[in-house]
């Protein structure tokens, strides 16, 4: 993901998410040196979907991830995702992965789970608006 990317993300970032990061939240996070993102073009150049992850101590957290609507059922997520998960595997800097989903996201459960993560636990009233339960779910990365 670059700086200029960053207008298009927050585009599909506000149409995916009820409570989108902002732009600024973004930029920030591009300029820590634990951040990795990802922008996905289409072949027009624009951006069609998005991941950043960041290190932890001892793992790394899939913090967003998103696919323009227009995009969406053809991979584009589950690359990024992968994508997400040779990093951490490159970087020999993490043992795992994990990620919050809200519980009632089927679609994004089911391309988790797909790859292999798995329910690790429950972040209560995690989302708020509308207010839901997040799934917390994880993949071992070594």
């Amino acid at each position: 993901m670059r700086p200029e990317d960053l207008p298009q993300v927050a585009e599909i970032e506000r149409a995916a998410f009820s409570v989108p990061w902002r732009e600024t939240t973004f930029r920030r996070l591009l300029s820590h040196e634990r951040t990795r993102a990802w922008s996905a073009v289409d072949r027009d150049g624009a951006v069609a979907g998005y991941a950043i992850m960041w290190f932890t101590e001892n793992g790394a957290q899939l913090g967003n991830l998103a696919v323009a609507e227009a995009h969406r059922r053809r991979g584009l997520g589950r690359r990024l995702v992968r994508t997400a998960l040779e990093s951490v595997r490159d970087a020999d800097a993490a043992d795992y992965l994990i990620l919050e989903v809200r519980e009632s996201n089927e679609a994004a459960i089911a391309l988790y789970r797909g790859l292999g993560f798995r329910l690790l636990g429950r972040r209560s009233e995690y989302y708020r608006s509308p207010p839901e339960d997040a799934l917390v779910m994880g993949l071992d990365a070594r």
